[in-house]
Parts: structure tokens; C-alpha cells; sequence
């Protein structure tokens, strides 16, 4: 089974950037599509970014189109997500998540409920 660990969130003005890694170990990377979700308190986790197994396809929330970039490289096992121009509205939890390949991510990419390992979380405060 592939374990998750987040790492990268932290303090932040508004304007600035943040990257985000998500480490994976203890199994087949490269059999997972991959996604980041942020999620605040009595909120339902939202999908911010994802990325397919073999990196070739990329997908964005509204929110976070033209800011955040989502990249992998399967060699290194690491996720990342690089977040520029930061809003106060981007504090959040960021959780790295892993869904095993499937032929229809296009369209599930979205749904956490899709997705079969996570990382513990990571916190991203921007600050105004």
C-alpha cells in the first residue's frame, strides 16, 4: 500500500507562493492518478488539482486555474503543487491523494470519494 506524506504548507501573505510535495513510499506510484484537495473546517473537501498517472493530463478547480500548477515525477515518487499569487480564501488543510488508474478520471478526478490513499494533511494560511 502507497503511504502519503505532505510537506510545504506554511505562512503566507497574500500575493505570494507556496509548493507543496507529496512523498509516496511502499508501493506502485505510477499506478496512481493523483489529485490535491484542500478542505476547511465544517467544509467539504474540494478538489483543487489532478494529475494523471503518467503526468500527460492535468485538471484544475475554477478557483485555482492560472495560479496553482500540479506536476509529478514518478522517478523521485513525489507529487507537487505550486501555488502562486495567494489569496486569504486559499487557507486551508491541503491533503495529497492517490486514486488507483482507471479509465474515466477525466470525469472522477474531482471526487474525493474516488480516492483509495491520502496523506495526512498539510496547513496553508494566507494571511491579508
Amino acid at each position: 500500500q502507497v503511504q502519503l506524506i505532505e510537506s510545504g504548507g506554511g505562512l503566507v501573505q497574500a500575493g505570494g507562493s507556496l509548493r507543496l510535495s507529496c512523498a509516496a513510499s511502499g508501493g506502485n506510484f505510477e499506478y496512481y492518478n493523483m489529485g490535491w484537495f484542500r478542505e476547511a473546517l465544517g467544509k467539504e473537501r474540494e478538489s483543487v488539482a489532478a494529475i494523471s498517472w503518467g503526468g500527460s493530463n492535468t485538471y484544475y478547480s475554477d478557483s485555482v486555474k492560472g495560479r496553482f500548477t500540479i506536476s509529478r515525477d514518478n522517478a523521485k515518487n513525489m507529487v507537487y503543487l505550486e501555488m502562486n499569487n495567494l489569496i486569504p480564501d486559499d487557507t486551508d488543510v491541503y491533503y495529497c491523494a492517490g486514486a488507483m488508474r482507471s479509465g474515466n478520471f477525466r470525469n472522477e478526478y474531482q471526487n474525493y470519494w474516488k480516492y483509495d490513499i491520502w496523506g495526512q494533511g498539510t496547513q496553508v494560511t494566507v494571511s491579508s
